[in-house]
Order: C-alpha cells, then structure tokens, then sequence
C-alpha cells in the first residue's frame, strides 16, 4: 500500500527582495510505501523541507498533488506527524504532560493519554523523568521527549526534518538505534531529511537524492542491506563506504548540474 504520494509536485514562492515567483522543487513524482523508512538527501536550500511541509498540509503544491492514504492533502493531515531539529517542547509543562499534548486535542481520556505517555517515556528510556520540565532535561533526552510526542499520536506517516542534526554524535546514534527499533515495531512509514549520508544510508530503506533548486530527484536507490532496525550495527557492514561514495559523487553532480543552469 502506498502511504504518501506526491504525484508530479512543484511549489513557488513569492521571492520577498524581487517579487518574483521563485521555484523551490518541480517535477517530483514520489512513492512511499506503508512500512518503509525513505531518506532524502540533497544540498541546503534545494526544497527538502518544502516538501515534508506539503506531506503534512502546511503548503499546498502550486503544481500536482499530494495523497496521504490514499486521501488528497488539501489542509494539515491528522494521520501525519512532524518531528524537527528543535524539540519544542512547551517549558511550562512536565515531560508527561508534553507527551500527551497531541492526544489531549483529539480528546484522548486523562487516563489513557497518561498511560500511552508513560508507555512511550519508557521505551524512550525517560522512566522516572515524566514530572520534570524540559529545562531539567539534557538535548538528547528533550529530543527522546520530542520522539515520544510525535508517535503518541499514532501517526500514519512520520516526517523527520533533520531531528538529530544538533546533537553529538554519540547522542545522535543512540537516538537513531531509539528511532529505528520503534519505526520497525511500530511498522511505521516515514521520511526522513538528514544531511548525514552514512545517517540515511543506516536508517533507510530508500535514499533519493535531489538536485539543487529547484529540487527534483536525479538518483532513487534501494538500500538493500540487513539491519535496518539495528542502524548502530549496519554502520559496520562493508557496503556503507561505497554506498556513501555514491552519494558523494551525486551530490557533486547535481551542485555541477546547478551550475551549468
């Protein structure tokens, strides 16, 4: 089944200095299916996160539409959830009660948003935090926090825009084997940006790479290696460097391509 579809997809906008129409991606035909987990990497400013913004509702395309479900995207989905660089986390209330936020405005019962919240906290390894405040909390612990609101809502389809790209490094693969082991549980659908290549190489079924603005994509490939729901132990496998190289080489390419237009 597909989850989410973009279906010949372009987005414009108002450039503020010129006021000219300025495209930020064109041309995107994309598929994702239910239960995989898909990496988009391409250079800064190419339209990644245009595109996870049109997923969720938050833009409509100028060109060509979006289904979620198999339902067309014409306002922000409830089935879809956003997860980014910042936690934004709400400072005045607990880690609990941040969890719970999303089922509280969809009228979730007191008792069960508590218990889906403690479950979650858990399996984030954040037991015994659930009263404290986010100021209390280091940045990888606010981002498992983060990680626990967004599946508490049971979200179809997870959006990810470069969630642990202000973390250290080790911090940021204990959160990645985090996030891997419940996607694969969960059977989640996601996409996933990240500028980290050997990042979407170990989280990934699926990489598609894009090309400068306007963004479209110049290269799909199947990441077709064990462990996906391990990521710490696929970094080891000997086809990560290769793979990585690749990625190297296309990204130069599309910067290359940009140029010559």
């Amino acid at each position: 089944m597909i989850e989410i579809e973009f279906r010949k997809v372009g987005k414009r906008f108002v450039d503020r200095q010129s006021g000219a129409l300025r495209s930020a991606v064109s041309h995107l035909d994309i598929r994702i299916h239910s239960g995989e987990v898909v990496s988009i990497i391409g250079p800064s400013g190419c339209g990644k996160s245009t595109l996870l913004n049109m997923g969720a509702g938050l833009y409509l395309p100028s060109e060509g539409e979006v289904y979620v479900g198999g339902e067309r995207v014409t306002r922000p989905v409830k089935k879809v959830a956003f997860m980014l660089q910042k936690d934004l986390l709400m400072p005045w209330r607990t880690i609990r009660a941040n969890v719970e936020l999303g089922m509280e405005i969809d009228g979730v019962p007191a008792a069960e948003r508590r218990r889906v919240a403690d479950e979650l906290l858990a399996r984030c390894h954040l037991k015994g935090f659930e009263q404290h405040y986010p100021y209390q909390l280091s940045g990888g612990m606010r981002q498992r926090a983060a990680l626990a609101r967004t599946l508490a809502v049971d979200p179809q389809v997870l959006l990810l825009d470069e969630p642990f790209s202000a973390l250290d490094a080790q911090t940021k693969m204990v959160l990645q084997q985090d996030l891997a082991r419940m996607l694969h549980q969960g059977r989640k659908t996601a996409l996933f940006i990240t500028h980290d290549l050997v990042e979407a190489i170990a989280l990934s079924d699926r990489l598609l790479v894009m090309s400068e603005r306007p963004g479209t994509i110049i290269e799909e490939i199947v990441i077709d290696l064990p462990l996906r729901e391990n990521p710490l132990e696929r970094r080891k496998l000997p086809q990560i460097g290769p793979l990585q190289g690749r990625l190297m080489e296309l990204l130069k390419v599309g910067r290359e391509s940009a140029a010559l237009h």
